[in-house]
Formats: structure tokens, sequence, C-alpha cells
């Protein structure tokens, strides 16, 4: 079964930017202008941020800005740089208006979603990690999307239940960072075994044998030489940079090397 299964991912991407936008409009004044875990943002800037990826998908140009984005202290890269752009040419706004624009943007999209031929979802396009297959980038965009309904729920303090399809779709995108992250970032050593074992709405243990190169296994050969334990919201923000684990020791449990498992968790995060 292919890991981009059209018909499913274009009704889960759809239902997800419903989501948003049913969100979105229960929100009333100074709750747009509420900051985010995103350096930089709020909650109006998120907004304009998802407007822009889904703009440039649509062939349409990003606003001309009075400022120079790539002097904004939280613009690190010519990806930032390009989302700013979005981010500062939709500032002045208003909460209808950009909820309207929103609507607009996501509307025209899931029709050309829904219109796509076979060989369209499956043609190789240029995404966020290289060339791959059209569908593959629309799983990133649920990931991407998903991520920023739990920023503007952590922003204005509106809970939400972190599972179902288009969870465990997004985390997806997380788990298939776990190799890299775990030895590239975490610099777990030859042999080293790690178990994640996470509680919560996204309940489930992981684990990432390193033999050579570091990767995600369904089953380890043998114990665990560190075991990580935390929520999966907690994991979720981590490994997303929205939050650092230096900041919630308390909530995490390590086991085995020690040092191998705070050098990880403290390198988590795998989103730029």
């Amino acid at each position: 079964m292919s890991s981009w299964p059209q018909e499913s991912l274009t009704d889960s991407l759809i239902e997800q930017w419903e989501v948003i936008g049913s969100l979105l409009s229960g929100l009333e004044g100074d709750a747009w202008f509420s900051p985010t875990n995103l350096p930089g943002w709020t909650v109006h800037d998120v907004v304009a941020h998802i407007i822009g990826t889904e703009s440039l998908l649509s062939g349409i140009e990003p606003p001309t800005t009075s400022i120079d984005v790539h002097t904004l202290p939280h613009v690190q890269n010519e990806i930032a740089a390009f989302n700013e752009r979005w981010v500062e040419g939709l500032r002045k706004s208003s909460q209808p208006q950009l909820l309207a624009h929103f609507r607009e943007i996501t509307s025209r999209r899931a029709e050309v979603l829904r219109n796509l031929t076979e060989s369209e979802w499956n043609a190789e396009s240029l995404t966020p990690v290289g060339p791959a297959p059209y569908g593959r980038f629309m799983r990133i965009r649920i990931f991407d999307c998903w991520m920023h309904e739990l920023d503007i729920r952590d922003a204005v303090g509106a809970p939400t239940v972190e599972n179902g399809p288009r969870a465990e779709i997004a985390f997806e995108e997380i788990t298939g960072a776990l190799g890299f992250v775990v030895g590239k970032r975490g610099k777990a050593p030859d042999g080293a075994r790690i178990t994640f074992v996470l509680d919560g709405p996204l309940a489930r243990e992981l684990h990432v044998s390193v033999d050579g190169r570091a990767a995600l296994v369904p089953a380890l050969d043998g114990p665990a030489t560190t075991t990580v334990r935390m929520s999966s919201e907690l994991f979720t923000r981590v490994a997303c940079g929205r939050v650092r684990a230096a900041d919630h020791r308390d909530d995490i449990i390590l086991s085995g090397d020690l040092e191998v498992g705070k050098r990880i968790v403290d390198n988590l995060a795998f989103t730029m």
C-alpha cells in the first residue's frame, strides 16, 4: 500500500483545513495576536503562513513588503524568508479578512486536489524533503497544518485530543525522521538500542537501532541501552521544535545510558 494514498490523504488534508477554519471562527479580538511557540509569530502570523504555502502551491506570488525580512532575528534561511514575506504582507489584514482569505485559498486548493489525476498525484515534485511524489508533499502538508492547529490551540488555550487519523498521518512525518535525529543529531553510538515509550493520545513504543547508521525498527533485537519516557504531546512539541526538552526535565524519564538519552532529547527537534 502506498504511503500517500490519494483519496484518504486528500480527505484528511481538506478536513484539517476545515478544523482550523472552525477553530479560527471562534477566536475574537486579541486572541488572534496571542504569541505562539514559533519565534516571532502570533496566531495571526501562523494563519498568514498557511495561506502563503497554499498560495505558493496555487502559483500565487507573495505580496511585497516594506521591510527586508532577512533582517528579522527569527529568519535563519531562505525558506523562512519566503514564509515571512507572506506573514509581513498580510499583517495589516483584519481578522475577518484573514479568515476569509484562509477559507478562499483552502477552498481553491481543495478543488484542485479533488480533481487531480492519479498520474498528477504520483508525479515527481519539488517538496520540503527534496524531489518526491506530489502525494508525499500533501502528506507533509497534513503534518504542517496539524502542527499549526496545535500551535494555535496552545497559544489560545483551546485544548483538543491529539489523536485520530490526521494525527496518525502527521505523526508518520515525525517518526520518519527519528533515525536521523537519534544517529546524526543525538550522536547515539554504534550498537545503541533506543526505545521511546510514549503515553497519552498517541501512546506507542518507538525503537531505534544503531548499526553503522541509526534506523527506526519494529522491535529491538535485545534490551534497550537507553529508554526515553514522556507523553506523546510533549514528544510532538519537542520533536517539532516548539519547546525545549531542557525546560521539561521533570516530564521526561530517562533510563539506561543517561548521557546518550539526554543528548538525544536535547537534539530531538527535526523541523527548521
